[in-house]
């Protein structure tokens, strides 16, 4: 049996993917609740408490995706201005 944390990050990460949207969708994650064993791993489990934890781990990647996007193109911008000294 996969711990529920495994579950919210399987979830949060596959709905990025599939989508590329920040606000997760309620029948897509109730369709993963019950397809992906969450439902029967953990049956006392609540599907609005399992929507707010995956939709907190959605937030933190698309906050880190962003944050690692500004630091490349920092890096890149760096990187140029560089160049263009030289």
């Amino acid at each position: 049996m996969r711990k529920l944390t495994d579950y919210v990050e399987m979830a949060a990460t596959e709905y990025l993917q599939e989508t590329g949207k920040d606000e997760l969708g309620s029948v897509w994650v109730a369709e993963f609740f019950q397809d992906c064993g969450v439902q029967d791993d953990y049956p006392k489990q609540d599907l609005v408490d399992f929507f707010a934890l995956v939709q907190k781990a959605l937030t933190i990647k698309i906050e880190m995706a962003a944050k690692l996007a500004r630091l490349q193109l920092d890096k890149s911008m760096h990187s140029a201005r560089g160049q263009r000294k030289s």
